[in-house]
């Protein structure tokens, strides 16, 4: 939610034709917020799956390990190491002249977006900007890869399959959360990198994707697991009476 609301006051705006403009100092601001937050959900995604590996791995453990002290410096860890790398990137952005075209592919601002409309040399934030997305990225990555080696592994010397299966079945909720967030993510990333020349309609899709289908879909993800969520949800949807004549049976 906080990856998306700093876009909500111009897209509102855009849908409501009342302007199709943004000050260019609202726009550093809101690139600042959009991609800080990015970068603090990967991190964020990176300690669920070291929770998880505490959890099947280390359960007797689990409450001495990560305990709240622990899961506060965490936190403010993925925040300051996702906010500090961009600040360069935004310091340099703010000197930039822009002599071409100051039409942007999104209704919001991207830092990808706000380069290619530069009349300077971009390569620093080019490339430092490739750099930090794949220090950021791929230090999340590897670790949520590797808890998940150590978690199979854990998992395999369970020796009753509807154990393993119970194992397993704690870690769908995090696996998908982390598909919604790097497949539009890297998704987004290629079509800026490869596609500069595509249909403006397939940026804005794309754009749009990456921003808006993590917070729709997290909370789905996340509460359909839930007994008493599904359970109401079954008690909206289906008829009282055959409702209690399921409950029943099971």
């Amino acid at each position: 939610m906080s990856m998306s609301l700093p876009t909500m006051i111009t897209l509102f705006r855009v849908l409501w034709s009342i302007s199709r403009e943004i000050q260019f100092n609202i726009c550093v601001v809101q690139m600042f917020f959009i991609h800080t937050f990015s970068f603090t959900e990967s991190s964020v995604l990176l300690a669920m799956a070291l929770d998880r590996y505490v959890a099947i791995c280390h359960p007797l453990r689990y409450a001495t390990i990560l305990t709240p002290k622990l899961i506060a410096k965490i936190g403010i860890t993925a925040l300051l190491r996702s906010a500090i790398p961009i600040i360069p990137l935004m310091a340099r952005l703010a000197f930039f002249p822009f002599c071409r075209s100051h039409i942007l592919s999104h209704s919001y601002c991207l830092h990808q977006d706000m380069i290619r409309l530069a009349c300077a040399d971009t390569k620093f934030n080019v490339i430092y900007g490739l750099v930090v997305i794949t220090m950021l990225w791929g230090i999340d990555c590897l670790g949520i890869f590797v808890s998940y080696v150590f978690i199979l592994h854990s998992v395999l010397k369970i020796a009753s399959h509807e154990g393993r299966l119970k194992a397993l079945n704690t870690c769908v909720s995090h696996i998908c959360a982390v598909l919604i967030l790097y497949v539009p993510m890297i998704g987004l990333s290629i079509v800026h990198r490869f596609a500069k020349h595509s249909s403006p309609l397939i940026h804005i899709f794309m754009a749009h994707i990456y921003l808006l289908v993590p917070p729709v879909l997290n909370p789905i993800i996340y509460s359909v697991k839930t007994k008493q969520i599904r359970q109401g949800v079954m008690h909206l949807l289906l008829p009282k009476k055959l409702f209690s004549r399921d409950l029943v049976i099971s």
